[in-house]
């Protein structure tokens, strides 16, 4: 058969069945049965030539009763053998959607969640979010059901797996709010001194990720930047009462736009960081640089990347060879170590650099564009996504004892490791860094 489409009526196929010459006044069996018949001229034509309500049945003189009854016989088996493929057909169908229903049902058993309500400049992404927590919950659900225990100190891979997906979705979706106020912002307040800020977008970015995260982990705890009272002191306080209370293991800790200054000045370095921490070690880190579309993230144990590439730290053996990166810390007392570092540290390395987010630095040190970052005082959420990034890319994070980083940890360094960590800590103590 050839099935060639009606051109009144284009979703409509019709058979051409080359049927013999016997049936020139015949329907075709798929013609409607107002349509008059086809023209009787002797002739074979082209199915262009005939009416687009007709298929191409050619017209030639009648023949004998016995030969019109046997073509008739052809046509009616014709008929029942389409009639027969429909029917088969529609059979196949409907197993397929009972099929497709019956694992919707299988599925139906996660839990519920409900949809939060969003300013309208967060609008983008909301539904998208909505559904990967419902689908995230589900799969945790799932794995939950056939692995009740976490291995070792770390949790089961299907839950890295979604918590790393979420930390991204949860920094991009902050990284769309920055971008959409890069020319600057108003500065709404000063927390500890006048260079220490806040505006307006800083606790929108929190909210923003606070939300996609509690939608997917509602039990989860969760550390921001804009829920703690300015200080290192309150900072210190806060941090010690997350991990002392934590019934879930789990923690978000979170810096919703890391390098505020930059971020009110119109520069593009400025970034959300987002770590998670379970049983008080970081095991997920995101940094999400919207300026250049750069998502660093690293899991426990499976390596640092860029954008789904593998990145390394840097390949200097030594001091001299070292981009050396550290910051202009607002706070007094790590300004007057700062300052103090950099006679020391200056003449021995081969430049040095003030980027202005601890956040921008830690994920550069990791893939290599820096050698080392150092500096005198930092709340965890300014370093604990940074921390995993460097340590999952090979390089060292440690306090300036040269012990390893941990939440509680102020001071801090992070390198390409070796010789190069050493020489940076011992040039940090001659210079009366402690």
């Amino acid at each position: 058969f050839i099935i060639i489409a009606s051109s009144s009526s284009p979703a409509r196929l019709r058979l051409n069945l080359n049927l013999p010459p016997t049936l020139r006044r015949s329907r075709c069996i798929s013609c409607r049965p107002s349509s008059p018949p086809p023209p009787t001229s002797g002739s074979y034509r082209t199915i262009a030539d005939w009416p687009s309500s007709h298929c191409a049945l050619l017209s030639a003189p009648k023949n004998d009763l016995s030969t019109r009854k046997r073509d008739r016989r052809k046509r009616d088996q014709i008929q029942m053998t389409s009639s027969a493929s429909f029917t088969t057909a529609r059979a196949f169908f409907a197993l397929f959607l009972a099929t497709n229903y019956l694992i919707l049902e299988a599925l139906a058993f996660a839990p519920s969640h409900s949809i939060i309500q969003r300013p309208l400049t967060q609008k983008i992404g909301v539904a998208s979010s909505l559904n990967t927590a419902t689908r995230i919950r589900s799969a945790i659900t799932m794995s939950s059901s056939l692995n009740n225990d976490d291995v070792g100190d770390l949790p089961s891979s299907e839950m890295l797996d979604s918590l790393l997906e979420v930390a991204t979705q949860a920094s991009k979706l902050a990284g769309e709010i920055i971008l959409g106020n890069a020319g600057g912002a108003d500065v709404l307040k000063s927390k500890a001194n006048s260079r220490d800020l806040l505006t307006l977008i800083d606790p929108l970015c929190e909210k923003t990720i606070r939300d996609t995260v509690l939608a997917t982990f509602p039990n989860h705890d969760f550390l921001g930047e804009e829920d703690v009272p300015p200080g290192k002191e309150a900072s210190a306080a806060a941090i010690d009462a997350k991990l002392a209370n934590n019934p879930s293991g789990y923690l978000w800790i979170v810096d919703p736009i890391d390098g505020t200054s930059n971020f009110v000045h119109g520069m593009p370095l400025c970034m959300p960081s987002v770590a998670v921490a379970y049983k008080g070690e970081v095991v997920v880190g995101v940094i999400h640089d919207p300026h250049r579309q750069e998502t660093f993230s690293a899991v426990k144990g499976r390596g640092a990347t860029m954008n789904g590439e593998t990145i390394k730290v840097g390949e200097q053996a030594t001091i001299g060879d070292a981009i050396v990166a550290m910051g202009s810390p607002p706070a007094e007392e790590s300004m007057k170590m700062s300052l103090a570092a950099l006679p020391v540290l200056m003449p021995k390395v081969r430049t040095i650099r003030m980027i202005g987010s601890a956040a921008l630095m830690l994920a550069w040190v990791a893939n290599g564009r820096l050698t080392a970052y150092w500096e005198y005082d930092l709340s965890s959420w300014d370093v604990a996504a940074g921390s995993i990034l460097i340590e999952e890319a090979g390089g060292s994070m440690t306090d300036l004892k040269n012990e390893r980083w941990n939440l509680r940890t102020r001071k801090i360094c992070g390198s390409n490791g070796g010789k190069v960590h050493e020489q940076i800590l011992e040039s940090l103590d001659e210079a009366g860094v402690v």
